[in-house]
């Protein structure tokens, strides 16, 4: 698959490592678990939006753009990265932030809260949970060409066909990294939210004729609900590659159950798997993605889902900022439910 024709920035000097856990994968008991640090993608603090705004953002320059308009939750790592994406271009940024959990925005609050107001967001917009957040960044698209000015409108988490480009490109990077190592993953696991990443991966390895499963771990829904959001996704990718071949249904594996009680709300596993992650790698994971995606894997693992000799591949996509929001949760000194 011919990435080339597409344009791209650059945002990060060459490949993100991938590394052994072997403190986790000794306390688990086995499989061999290895971390991919896309958690060290550029536009810092890093994570997996990078890789789709090199694309996005190529797309929005090609067509004369000076301002980025996108949305998210009120702690989104996606608008923290979009919004030092347009920093590095000279672009503006404007922000629809979505209150999912009511009261959660706080202007004077840490995390990402206090990197939109560090970077420089041109305007913050809070709506409540459940708002139209497509028609509320139309608006502000508007208002821009009203002003004789003209936005570039990137839908939340970055996740449409062109931004799962950018992990089309990182399912190349694994592939390489792992013949140059010549370890042969057997299963590579990471968070399925908005679905660009599961399914920018997916798409990349059927592309390539990788014969390596990805199971994605949901942040925010089941399985019945995920996994048609991310074989769309994928399919919609191989279109844009020119790839004719239907994507087999069966590709798609998403995990649910481990985002309860809702998105973005702390559980008991999440705070295990940061405290685990953190004092057996010194490895951070945010409470919201990588947290709750790591306690499905550990979770599978426990569950004898994987053999003992098995090499598993997973995703860090970041997130770090919201990690500072979340100080007595993930310490363990707030109760939460399982």
């Amino acid at each position: 698959m011919d990435l080339s024709r597409f344009p791209r920035r650059r945002y990060t000097q060459g490949c993100t490592p991938i590394e052994p856990l072997a403190h986790l994968s000794r306390a688990l008991g086995g499989p061999d678990i290895y971390l991919k640090r896309d958690d060290m993608l550029g536009l810092f603090p890093g994570g997996n939006k990078t890789r789709k705004l090199e694309f996005l953002v190529a797309d929005a320059l090609a067509v004369g753009a000076d301002t980025l308009v996108t949305c998210g939750a009120v702690q989104s790592n996606h608008c923290r990265i979009t919004l030092a994406a347009a920093v590095k271009e000279g672009l503006k940024c404007r922000l629809v932030l979505e209150e999912r959990v009511a009261g959660s925005y706080d202007p004077h609050g840490n995390g990402n809260h206090f990197m939109f107001e560090l970077l420089g967001a041109e305007t913050i917009e809070v709506l409540p949970g459940g708002s139209d957040m497509a028609a509320a960044m139309q608006r502000h698209a508007d208002s821009l060409a009203a002003e004789g000015r003209k936005g570039y409108v990137i839908p939340g988490g970055g996740s449409n066909a062109l931004g799962a480009l950018g992990y089309v490109a990182c399912a190349q990077e694994i592939l390489a990294q792992s013949f140059e190592s010549g370890i042969r993953f057997d299963a590579i696991v990471v968070g399925s939210g908005s679905s660009g990443t599961h399914g920018g991966l997916v798409a990349g390895l059927f592309g390539m004729n990788a014969d390596i499963p990805v199971i994605g771990i949901g942040v925010s829904r089941d399985a019945a609900e995920q996994e048609p959001l991310v074989h769309a996704e994928a399919q919609a990718t191989l279109a844009l590659l020119g790839v004719r071949t239907e994507l087999p249904r069966s590709l798609v594996r998403s995990v649910g159950g481990y985002w309860q009680p809702k998105y973005s709300l702390p559980n008991r596993r999440m705070v295990e798997a940061v405290q685990m992650l953190a004092r057996l790698e010194a490895v951070p994971l945010d409470p919201t993605y990588t947290g709750k995606a790591m306690a499905g894997l550990i979770g599978l693992v426990r569950a004898g889902e994987f053999k003992r000799d098995a090499n598993l591949l997973f995703i860090h996509t970041g997130g770090l900022p919201s990690l500072f929001a979340a100080t007595e949760v993930v310490l363990g000194r707030t109760p939460v439910p399982d």
